[in-house]
């Protein structure tokens, strides 16, 4: 007798309230969440903020090596990213999930165990969404929503001439995470019976399975009295999102190599595969760090921040977006991250 639920047994409702048992509300301006035909939120006077992703079984994860726990979280985590790129407070969620028929009661319970596991952390109300088949695997759709105070929002095109360029965390690891787990992957495929070699690797792997939402600087930024004068979360690789800023900001841009965060698991692993560092900053992307410019006035304040670098200065447009050495010479930035087609 097997020992996993159809989703037939249970049917749609019956799923619904498995979810809806576990969902604690956390935020007093949820004031309808899951059980009607649409959620009831009253913000008061703030501003809200609304974004969305969606996440493809075969595209943005892998489940030969990827736990339904670990994709839920991250799933969410990833929503979460864009809200704090924003200078917002993350309030509510909604999920949506298509499934296949081989997935289990189970399985499903096991996928938002995760989704509930990042709603505590990041301390968002999971208030509705939807669900049906797919004859295309799993496919999960989240869209966040957050508030923020009027005239707090921070915009991809606020950047100023001689802004300090920071970045939060290091970069590259979660890119790097993903070349070991396709390795183990391949190794897997050819002997079955064989264990993963990931000793010395989970730094990296971490960054890969189960990112993190960078609202801990949000709000540290917010106890400082810094407010970013332009801001993105590192989603398509380091180069890619500067290119955005720059653009939308109508500037340009000096990165200085020597100032990039790297931790030293990645840059071992790099090397193992032959893989250019620098490669796997500039354009590895899925990192979710925030990459944002201050005022220079600000620089008292960051300098000696333990998880924030201050990896190069904005500039006038007409000079290009660059790369610096620490021997002087300078390099045209090239964008080589993530597309999606």
């Amino acid at each position: 007798m097997s020992e996993f639920t159809p989703l037939s047994e249970v049917g749609e409702f019956g799923l619904i309230r498995l979810i809806n048992e576990k969902i604690e509300i956390q935020n007093p301006s949820t004031v309808k969440g899951i059980g009607d035909d649409a959620a009831v939120l009253e913000p008061g006077e703030k501003q809200i903020v609304v974004s969305s992703d969606m996440l493809l079984e075969g595209v943005h994860f892998d489940l030969t090596f990827c736990p339904l726990k670990h994709v839920g979280y991250k799933a969410v985590a990833v929503n979460v990213s864009d809200i704090a790129a924003m200078n917002a407070k993350p309030t509510q969620i909604t999920v949506n999930i298509a499934l296949g028929a081989r997935y289990t009661v189970e399985a499903v319970e096991e996928l938002y165990e995760g989704i509930r596991l990042a709603c505590d952390n990041y301390k968002v109300d999971l208030v509705g969404g939807d669900t049906t088949s797919s004859h295309a695997g799993l496919v999960i759709s989240i869209t966040a929503i957050g508030e923020v105070a009027k005239g707090e929002a921070v915009l991809r095109n606020g950047a100023k001439v001689n802004d300090l360029i920071c970045v939060t965390g290091d970069l590259g690891a979660a890119y790097m995470g993903l070349q070991i787990l396709e390795r183990e992957k391949q190794a897997f495929m050819a002997n079955p019976e064989m264990q993963p070699e990931l000793e010395g690797k989970q730094y990296i792997v971490g960054r890969q399975l189960r990112p993190e939402a960078r609202m801990d600087v949000v709000y540290d930024l917010k106890e400082r009295g810094i407010k970013p004068t332009s801001m993105i979360d590192v989603s398509d690789g380091l180069a890619s999102e500067l290119f955005h800023i720059c653009k939308q900001s109508g500037v340009g841009a000096t990165v200085y190599k020597d100032n990039l965060p790297a931790d030293e698991q990645m840059l071992q692993t790099a090397l193992e595969f032959n893989i250019d560092p620098l490669t796997c900053i500039m354009n590895g992307g899925e990192d979710y760090e925030l990459l944002f410019t201050v005022p220079l006035a600000d620089h008292e304040k960051l300098k000696n921040h333990p998880d924030i670098s201050i990896i190069g200065v904005i500039t006038e447009e007409s000079a290009g977006i660059n790369l610096a050495t620490k021997h002087g010479n300078s390099y045209p930035l090239q964008a080589q991250g993530w597309s999606h087609f």
